[in-house]
């Protein structure tokens, strides 16, 4: 493959776009300003050092303030009013066509007379009725325009009527006139005057607006200016009204400078960079030391995913919660990640999230230290996540750790501890519960990228689970030659540092597809051999079939992709040469396909389906010794395991020589073990035992 085609490889493009994307996502949810960060809120105290201003800014008066001076130009200011008379005189006309029916043309001339009587003094709207009862007022506005100036009018409204006052005024002068006696009013009377009886002053709403406006500008003017380099808010200076005011002048304006000037670009080229050279940091890290992760693009997906993802977490709970960096789980990362990938990979996660996460810190020291800190502990409190309860003694350590690392950073910071804040320590109790149900998010995380945890591999480890009770029942056996082999295979494993938890489980299904011909294989066979009238072809295409039987019943039981490698790799692209070898002594001149006797493969791609494979052959041959002395043994392990080395059964494998000593020196240990010598027990004397009757 030339340079230009390895560049633009398939998993070279994904390692790519995962970055752009990353880098782009994050670059637009962070808040872009450089003085972004800043927390604070009204009566307590700055906790940021001397805060001068780098440009003039006015000072306002703060909300409070701001309020009473408005309130008490609401409860001085004059309303202006307007005369409707277009309305009076529909009323009045109205009105007459209403009683027309109903009344005597004297009776009419009466309360028509009354009503215009009351639209002549006004008739003032409930609104205007109210101001002037609760100011104990009887002045109003008018602007008067003419055809050269506009004047402003003062009203007397002591003898103006509210539409109530005005109906009581109508009703005791029509029953108070002597001049005639007149029936009393009908209740067709009384309904039509209520009809026509509307507010004829009424609030001029575009004047009164604006002039009530301008008296607003004496509230909204700026009591002076703080000049640039002058002190806007000082460190442990309690924020007051005012202060917070000026605070949030001085934000808004540095805003609005920047979104005018080219530093805000710069500023977020520079957030660009930062964000790149954290990934390509991982990357560099994950290309060197972890190259089988790098190369996996369900991995690389998940950990690019997972970074990002956690990332705008923390950034949303920043810009949304107060203090809510302070909530965000960040020892989730490592724990996560440890479960599905190893302990250095897990760390790096955690440096490269906490590193993202500090563009937003208000204190980014501080932060890093922590979390850090915190991270590092569970990283450590876990080595391999194999139940649910670790999850809770790791929650209760980050919590015991946040607390101390809180309380060092304000020692160092304050040199005591007056700006302790128990809010934090609540903020710290919350981070500790989510992160006990971090479990949850490892089994979508299974579940999406299908991975397979610790967890999931010790509940699939219980001999009681469906598939491993039917392996024991019908191919007793092969169950309990899966168990030795599980054994010493687990204890190999934890010898060179490997995953004993897959090794273990792998080792107890890598033989489940002899189930579905039991019979065929030494280990289930009592007496009756059913290969004794086949030919070495078929036999041996019925002993090679029990992988591919294997990987179809893995399918069936859904078990996980790792959990099917074992079976798939255990036997390699090896050769049942049992059958291979009788094949060719009965045909001398015969050329014998090696293919009829070969296994599917692959062979082993990892340290822990190497191990599998030379515990299943040993333990195997182990069956066929005689002498089970140590020479024995030794012999018999170092021919095996030699053998595979020299039939390249490795190559694909990450595993080392030096690893490989150490499994033959456990295997040899633990098959001595298992094969040691028993101590004869001596025999009774018969003349002994008979003396011993006769007593």
């Amino acid at each position: 493959m030339s340079k230009v085609s390895k560049i633009f490889s398939k998993i070279n493009l994904v390692r790519f776009s995962l970055a752009v994307a990353s880098i782009t996502i994050i670059l637009l949810v962070l808040p872009h300003a450089d003085h972004q960060g800043l927390s604070y809120e009204q009566n307590q105290p700055w906790k940021y050092p001397l805060l001068t201003a780098e440009f003039d800014i006015p000072i306002l008066r703060d909300s409070t303030s701001m309020r009473i001076m408005r309130d008490s130009i609401d409860r001085s200011f004059v309303p202006f009013v307007k005369r409707d008379l277009q309305l009076e005189k529909e009323n009045v006309e109205r009105f007459n066509s209403l009683i027309a029916e109903h009344a005597s043309p004297q009776q009419s001339q009466l309360l028509t007379r009354l009503l215009a009587k009351t639209y002549q003094e006004g008739v003032l709207d409930n609104s205007l009725t109210e101001f002037l009862r609760t100011n104990n007022s009887s002045t109003l506005r008018l602007v008067s325009t003419d055809q050269n100036s506009r004047q402003i009018m003062a009203l007397d409204a002591s003898r103006m009527f509210s539409p109530r006052r005005a109906f009581a005024f109508i009703d005791s002068s029509y029953n108070a006139d002597k001049s005639s006696s007149m029936a009393p009013l009908s209740q067709e009377l009384t309904r039509a005057i209520n009809l026509c009886l509307n507010p004829n002053i009424v609030l001029d709403s575009a004047i009164d607006s604006r002039y009530r406006d301008q008296e607003y500008l004496t509230v909204n003017g700026a009591l002076g200016v703080i000049k640039t380099g002058q002190r806007i808010v000082d460190r442990g200076e309690i924020i007051t009204p005012q202060i917070y005011t000026n605070l949030n002048t001085y934000t808004e304006m540095l805003a609005t400078r920047q979104s005018d000037r080219h530093d805000h670009t710069y500023f977020i080229i520079g957030q660009g960079i930062y964000i790149a050279i954290i990934f390509a940091t991982l990357y560099i890290f994950l290309g060197i030391y972890r190259p089988r992760f790098f190369s996996d693009t369900r991995k690389m997906t998940f950990l690019m995913t997972f970074i990002t993802l956690f990332t705008i977490f923390a950034i949303f709970m920043f810009e949304n919660v107060v203090m809510g960096l302070y909530v965000v789980p960040f020892a989730a990362v490592p724990v996560i990640v440890l479960v599905f990938f190893d302990s250095r990979t897990a760390i790096f996660s955690l440096i490269t999230t906490v590193f993202l996460a500090a563009l937003v810190s208000t204190y980014p020291l501080q932060f890093l230290f922590m979390e850090l800190t915190v991270g590092l502990v569970a990283t450590f409190s876990i080595w391999q996540l194999d139940r649910r309860s670790q999850l809770l003694r790791t929650a209760a350590l980050s919590l015991l750790t946040y607390m101390v690392t809180y309380f060092t950073t304000l020692l160092i910071m304050e040199g005591n501890m007056s700006q302790f804040s128990w809010r934090i320590l609540i903020m710290f109790v919350i981070n500790a519960v989510i992160l006990s149900f971090a479990y949850v998010l490892i089994l979508v995380i299974e579940k999406i990228f299908s991975f397979t945890s610790a967890v999931t591999l010790v509940e699939l480890s219980d001999i009681n689970s469906p598939l491993l009770m039917r392996l024991a029942e019908e191919a007793p056996g092969t169950f309990q030659h899966s168990i030795q082999v599980s054994t010493i295979a687990a204890e190999a494993a934890r010898a060179i540092g490997a995953n004993t938890t897959l090794v273990r489980t792998g080792a107890l299904y890598h033989d489940i597809g002899k189930l579905s011909s039991p019979i065929f294989f030494t280990e289930n066979q009592h007496g009756i051999n059913p290969h004794a009238g086949l030919d070495p072809v078929t036999s041996a295409k019925k002993i090679v079939s029990h992988v591919t039987e294997g990987a179809n019943l893995a399918n069936k039981h859904k078990l996980p992709p790792l959990v099917k490698s074992f079976i798939l790799e255990h036997h390699g692209k090896g050769m049942a040469k049992y059958f291979y070898n009788t094949a060719v002594n009965n045909n001398p001149d015969k050329v014998i396909d090696k293919a009829d006797f070969s296994y599917p493969g692959p062979n082993p791609q990892s340290v822990e389906t190497s191990i599998l494979m030379m515990a299943d052959a040993v333990e195997a041959a182990s069956r066929s010794l005689t002498d089970y002395s140590p020479e024995s043994i030794d012999r018999l392990v170092e021919n095996i395991i030699n053998g595979q080395i020299a039939d390249g059964m490795f190559k694909e494998s990450p595993i080392s020589f030096r690893d490989v000593e150490v499994i033959k020196k456990v295997f040899k240990q633990r098959l001595s073990t298992i094969y040691h010598t028993r101590v004869r027990y001596p025999e009774m004397k018969k003349d002994t035992a008979t003396a011993r009757a006769g007593n």
